[in-house]
């Protein structure tokens, strides 16, 4: 008799403990993330602390599914420019894509680029693009002919700032010079006499400036700290030249297209978040930064408001050019400008240069 209460308590005790084991353990996905540059890089470095983790937590709310993460980046698979392509060919499943090297193939992700002097808040332009993005096809459709699909765009700069290898205290100082840019920006140049712009990507302005290849970089203050930019240029004009946004996070469209659908949402939540968290970072240590930049050497000169409105007079209307040139191509340019530039005002902006309003009186 107690042979038999013993086997019916362990055949209770097992069938009680099967029955708090899930009927099925969560399928592992596995995704490649790829970026050029190195892990100490803010937005990299915030893939891998925030990102990936916070992918994680919400899928394990559900158990369906876990991610088998790989990261490559430093020029693992792809240097810096090589983003689009690598996802493109499905070298990695998810891109850092650095949009301000390809204006040629994505030529919608140029509007803050273009549109200087307005916002120097990251927070604020990161939002305003994004939901352009989402508002007007026109955005996401460029990643399409790339084999990829958007899920956000991000701003990693809160203000682009000149920095040099001698004093400056104004626009004169620039005249003649040589400066250091990426993409769209060196176009900001255009219209300061003498003023040369020089190509090139954030990890090589440090050797730029040092051997003389150029008098002066555009860069953001958190990038001069993590790149040790006070060493070759110690001079800091804080001419608050706008916050651009130039990383968006895309998926190959291979890859996106065998994903569950509760994994693509998690990842589209998860994109717009760290849009939000990268930009809150970005503004919460520009101070630090040019805490650390003056600890580190460097002089910091705030630029005469009566010279950013000069420079940016003197400049050509990069903005409207941007316009008509998609408006050109069948694509709502003016629109998306004349969007973008209202939600920036609404969020309590007020631009040094309205590029938008010169379209409607031209």
């Amino acid at each position: 008799m107690i042979g038999k209460f013993t086997r019916r308590a362990a055949l209770a005790a097992l069938l009680a403990g099967a029955s708090v084991v899930p009927a099925s353990a969560a399928e592992t996905i596995k995704a490649v993330v790829i970026d050029g540059y190195p892990a100490r890089a803010l937005w990299v470095k915030e893939f891998t602390n925030f990102f990936i983790p916070e992918v994680d937590r919400r899928l394990a709310e559900s158990g369906n599914y876990q991610m088998e993460w790989q990261e490559s980046y430093g020029g693992t698979i792809v240097k810096p420019k090589g983003v689009l392509e690598g996802i493109k060919l499905g070298l990695g499943d998810i891109g850092i894509v650095t949009t301000i090297f390809h204006n040629s193939k994505l030529p919608s992700q140029a509007l803050s680029a273009v549109t200087p002097f307005v916002a120097a808040d990251a927070r604020a332009v990161a939002k305003a693009v994004d939901e352009i993005a989402k508002e007007y096809p026109a955005m996401q459709a460029e990643f399409e002919k790339q084999n990829q699909v958007y899920l956000a765009t991000g701003v990693v700069l809160d203000t682009y700032q000149v920095f040099s290898r001698n004093p400056v205290n104004s626009l004169a100082d620039i005249e003649g010079g040589k400066v250091a840019g990426a993409g769209m920006n060196l176009r900001y140049l255009e219209g300061i006499e003498g003023a040369a712009g020089v190509r090139g990507g954030l990890t090589d302005f440090y050797n730029m400036v040092q051997t003389g290849l150029v008098d002066h970089a555009m860069l953001w203050p958190e990038a001069a700290k993590t790149f040790k930019i006070a060493e070759v240029a110690p001079y800091m004009l804080r001419a608050d030249l706008g916050a651009v946004n130039s990383k968006t996070i895309t998926v190959n469209k291979d890859y996106w297209d065998g994903l569950p659908d509760e994994v693509k949402d998690v990842l589209l939540e998860v994109a717009v978040a760290y849009r939000d968290h990268v930009a809150g970072i970005a503004m919460d240590r520009a101070q630090a930064s040019r805490d650390a930049y003056v600890a580190d050497g460097g002089t910091i000169v705030d630029m005469d408001p009566a010279d950013r409105a000069a420079w940016a007079e003197a400049m050509p209307n990069i903005a409207a050019e941007w316009a008509k040139g998609l408006d050109d191509a069948g694509q709502p340019g003016t629109e998306m400008l004349n969007a973008y530039m209202a939600k920036l005002r609404d969020a309590g902006f007020e631009p040094v240069r309205d590029w938008a309003a010169e379209i409607a009186t031209n």
